[in-house]
């Protein structure tokens, strides 16, 4: 299989790179592509790490080569958060960026699966989308928003306050990937089988932190940047994820796609879904949601909306 990283020799595009070298199945071929020169450097860089994994790298204006027979691409290019900003702030600059990569994927690789991980999520998976519509490529088992930075952190932040082993707590993190957006559920948060248990001044501090948790990146970098180490840590987890399921085990993961129609929620939301050899097997239910949490949804659903529409418009108006 082959998994092309577009945006390689961005901040978060190398350690991308770095970790699905050493990540993804012997039976995986890696490229990297980017519009700056340093990324065949890059791609000789890691072809040094001793793993099967192959890789080549591409630069300049044509991303084709890269894309040819690509199973899975993942996108990071585009600008960085600074201190200020907000997500829907990089959006006149990163839609631009994340339409015309996706329209080369629909011509050069119209069968693969495409991970956005590039911001704002909410509204570039919904330009993605539209894209692949007016290629006549698209599939909605096929295109996801990468979440799952928002899971982790829920998890570490989760540890840290009990002092558990984080590699046996899960906490699911639904709704989109801007503050507004992120829902912890900790109410179905779990340390091995056993239900984790808050006060309710814990579950107000931890939702903040998890909302939030990308500005706390972006201030204690002082302006030198945002999240790019943990974040493509979180695509390096989902992209071998996927590859994983695409070469036939059965993969659950979170991440922003479009769901069924009339299922309740926005055309595009985070959950749990269940992956496979096309992708997108199944989607899986959230479960019951607290008073809490059922309230911050509520609030979350009309800037997810708005958020999608942004991107549905930009494309459609050109």
């Amino acid at each position: 299989m082959k998994v092309t990283v577009l945006g390689a020799a961005g901040g978060i595009g190398q350690s991308l790179a770095l970790l699905l070298k050493v990540e993804l199945p012997a039976f995986t071929d890696l490229a990297l592509y980017d519009i700056a020169p340093v990324t065949p450097g890059v791609a000789v860089d890691i072809s040094h790490i001793p793993t099967s994994v192959k890789v080549k790298g591409y630069c300049g204006e044509d991303p084709s080569e890269a894309l040819a027979g690509a199973d899975l691409v993942m996108i990071s290019a585009g600008i960085a958060r600074k201190p200020g900003m907000t997500r829907a702030d990089l959006f006149n600059i990163n839609a631009g960026i994340v339409r015309d990569l996706v329209a080369k994927a629909a011509k050069y690789a119209p069968n693969a699966c495409i991970g956005i991980i590039t911001n704002p999520v909410n509204t570039l998976v919904a330009v993605a989308a539209e894209e692949l519509k007016k290629a006549g490529v698209y599939d909605k088992r096929k295109l996801f928003g990468v979440t799952t930075l928002d899971v982790i952190r829920a998890k570490t932040f989760v540890a840290e306050l009990k002092g558990l082993d984080v590699s046996k707590v899960k906490v699911p993190v639904i709704g989109g990937h801007s503050g507004p957006t992120i829902l912890p559920l900790l109410s179905q948060a779990y340390f091995e089988n056993k239900k984790i248990e808050f006060s309710q001044a814990e579950i107000d501090s931890l939702t903040h932190r998890i909302k939030n948790a990308g500005t706390e990146v972006v201030e204690a970098k002082a302006g030198a940047g945002s999240a790019t180490m943990s974040m493509a840590e979180s695509g390096a987890r989902f992209a071998t994820a996927v590859i994983k399921a695409l070469a036939g085990e059965d993969i659950v993961r979170y991440a922003y796609v479009e769901g069924d129609e009339n299922d309740g929620y926005p055309r595009f939301f985070a959950r749990p879904v269940r992956f496979g050899r096309n992708g997108i097997e199944a989607f899986l239910p959230v479960g019951t949601l607290s008073d809490y949490e059922q309230k911050l949804l509520d609030e979350s659903l009309p800037i997810l909306h708005e958020d999608i529409a942004l991107g549905e418009q930009f494309v459609r108006e050109g």
